[in-house]
């Protein structure tokens, strides 16, 4: 199951990415340079609201695996599957999955954050015969959950910020598009990864 960006909007989205490619951004796919310091965030529980929870325990359901539904995303987006900022939307055969949410607005600004899960592989994925996830910069303690930091990506999370971590035999990675000349310096779009890691709610399988 797939759904992708209107025509416009991955046009648009491509003539940003052009533009941050030729002003480089510290390597090859790289987000940054400078490796992060290790930090923890506390947060009160969060919650899914139904509104969100919704959709992704439908997705759970689906690959019969546990889910993160973020109850925090930068403004404007809403982590609600099928909702106004959904744009990137995959399941494999495998069921591992990808939703991406999206926001841009030529010339003002982007938010660009993508979640996904590889349920019973903890190894991280390959891409054209490349590590997906490569460029580590450490870990960070986040929430009460220890994540690997990569910088240089592959596919959808190309110029993003990554954490990525294990839980229960799966990998789970989260990130965001670091776009400093609308905005989003690669230490803005950190403290971002953060927030939205505090605000991760697992949603487990229902049974049948």
């Amino acid at each position: 199951m797939n759904r992708a960006f209107s025509w416009a909007l991955a046009a648009s989205l491509v003539l940003v990415l052009v533009s941050f490619a030729a002003i480089g951004c510290g390597g090859e796919n790289s987000a940054s340079a400078e490796p992060p310091h290790s930090t923890t965030t506390t947060a009160t529980e969060p919650t899914c609201p139904p509104a969100l929870a919704r959709g992704w325990q439908k997705l759970a359901d689906q690959i019969e695996a546990a889910v993160y539904c973020p109850s925090w995303l930068p403004d404007p987006l809403v982590g609600r599957i099928g909702g106004q900022w959904e744009g990137i939307h995959s399941v494999t055969k495998e069921d591992s999955y990808l939703v991406g949410f999206i926001w841009f607005q030529r010339d003002a600004g982007e938010v660009h954050v993508n979640l996904r899960g590889y349920p019973g592989e903890t190894k991280v994925p390959s891409c054209n015969g490349e590590p997906c996830f490569s460029g580590e910069r450490g870990t960070r303690d986040v929430a009460g959950r220890t994540v690997d930091v990569y910088t240089v990506n592959h596919g959808a999370d190309t110029w993003h910020v990554l954490y990525a971590w294990k839980a229960d035999g799966s990998l789970y990675s989260v990130s965001q598009h670091v776009v400093p000349e609308l905005g989003l310096s690669y230490s803005q779009v950190v403290k971002s990864l953060d927030r939205i890691m505090a605000g991760l709610v697992k949603i487990e399988p229902q049974q049948s």
